[in-house]
């Protein structure tokens, strides 16, 4: 009687015997599998191919994916190129303000955007970035770590906005000089595509918006 042998045995043989097959090439024929592609019984061969082509296609896709987030990545850099670009060319401190606001709607395509600005020197006090800065809003900016993506709902800053009606989803920037200073601005991004900032998406490019704008705007700051 031929006593059974369980699967992980054979396994294991087959790995310590690499050249099983190509000693025993006469059993290849016999060996018969069903292909989970083709729906029929195909040679050992055969299904070996299948599966080096599934694997050659999760590669190609993976390929594929590599290259869509590089190009989007390039496309990134030069945007951010551009708009940097623009702040250097701008060399009248109170004009920075509206400068860096069109540059961003027009480089990135954002509907709309606006800041406000707080602790400038006196000559910019009554300027439009100075203005609504209420002590509600320099509080919660001071509490903001990263930029927030979300909802457009109760957001005081929204009053800055022309148009508050159309605004569905936002992103608050906090302008800061350091990681460890506390604001003295807040940059807000508005869209009327409730989609373009979410809650769960990534905000590291919108802090380097941040410390763009902190390094531009910083020329208006109280000094000392």
């Amino acid at each position: 009687m031929t006593q059974a042998i369980d699967q992980d045995t054979v396994i294991q043989y087959l790995l310590e015997n690499p050249d099983f097959f190509q000693e025993n090439a006469g059993i290849l024929p016999e060996l018969n599998l069903t292909s989970p592609i083709l729906g029929k019984t195909v040679s050992l061969h055969e299904r070996q191919m299948e599966v080096m082509r599934g694997k050659y296609k999760t590669l190609e896709l993976q390929l594929s994916k590599l290259m869509h987030t590089a190009q989007d990545n390039k496309a990134l850099a030069e945007k951010m190129l551009d708009w940097t670009q623009a702040l250097l060319k701008e060399k009248n401190d109170v004009d920075m303000p509206q400068t860096l606001v069109m540059s961003l709607k027009s480089v990135f395509s954002v509907p709309d955007v606006t800041l406000r600005l707080w602790n400038v020197r006196e000559e910019y006090s009554m300027a439009w970035f100075t203005q609504s800065v209420t002590e509600d809003i320099r509080n919660a900016v001071n509490t903001l770590k990263t930029p927030y993506c979300g909802k457009s709902d109760n957001i005081e800053a929204l009053t800055w906005f022309t148009n508050t009606a159309s605004i569905r989803s936002t992103a608050l920037i906090p302008i800061r000089e350091n990681a460890g200073s506390e604001p003295f601005g807040l940059l807000v991004l508005g869209s009327p595509d409730k989609a373009r900032f979410q809650e769960d998406m990534a905000t590291d490019f919108l802090t380097d918006i941040g410390k763009m704008a902190s390094a531009a705007l910083d020329r208006l700051l109280t000094i000392g």
